[in-house]
């Protein structure tokens, strides 16, 4: 079972939970990092390149706090790249004796969406997020505008964004175009629109380009992934 919410405290932010299923999950790649707190303690899930498949015990309940893309290392004090599909508990990132005050916290806490929102909110690299850069790149990507025209519109050559790139999003930006790309194609299926229609608003030269670029990073049919 799956629920989310957008975060009213935190731009662009989602928070999510989710009890464990029997057998694994598919976490399909969105260019986001998420906060992540369930009985184990808090984890941190760096950007995925390709479907990510979590096992965990059926009934398990997690929480999370996903951050708007490119936007989780300026909170978390840590460049995506470093953890790149991957999935690491906080005090890897975070002094140990900080981490586990607060997953104490968190356990304790009768809402630990705002929990994890407060944890968010009290980092020094949190402030003024929807004007950053990475959020810019990441737009001007997701409308399908190109990478030239993006880097000149942030007033940056392409080399130097695709270094930007990386910090921000763990991959460079031809790799964020095509999982954002992805993403808009999965919720343009979900509404029931024809595959051939959704390749073309998607921005896909066709179907089948359509159905490759879904096989490549998501690792299922696109039918499978919205049945």
């Amino acid at each position: 079972m799956y629920g989310e919410r957008a975060s009213s405290r935190l731009s662009g932010a989602v928070v999510w939970a989710s009890t464990a299923r029997t057998g694994v999950q598919r976490v399909l790649p969105d260019g986001c990092m998420d906060l992540i707190w369930s009985e184990a303690g808090l984890l941190v899930a760096g950007p995925d390149t390709r479907a990510f498949l979590a096992a965990g015990p059926p009934g398990a309940h997690y929480i999370g706090l996903r951050f708007a893309p490119g936007t989780g290392p300026a909170v978390l004090g840590i460049p995506a790249h470093a953890l790149r599909d991957d999935r690491v508990p906080l005090d890897a990132i975070w002094p140990g004796a900080e981490a586990g005050r607060l997953a104490e916290r968190m356990a304790d806490s009768a809402d630990k969406g705002a929990a994890l929102e407060d944890i968010a909110l009290r980092q020094p690299g949190t402030g003024a997020l929807a004007q950053s850069l990475p959020t810019a790149v990441a737009q001007g990507l997701a409308a399908g505008r190109t990478v030239a025209a993006v880097a000149a519109s942030v007033g940056l050559g392409e080399r130097q964004l695709h270094r930007r790139c990386l910090d921000a999003f763990g991959y460079g930006p031809k790799t964020l175009a095509r999982v954002l790309r992805m993403q808009r194609a999965l919720r343009l299926a979900r509404r029931g629109i024809p595959f051939a229609q959704v390749a073309a608003v998607a921005g896909y030269a066709d179907q089948p380009h359509l159905a490759r670029e879904v096989r490549a990073l998501a690792g299922l049919p696109l039918g499978e992934l919205i049945g």
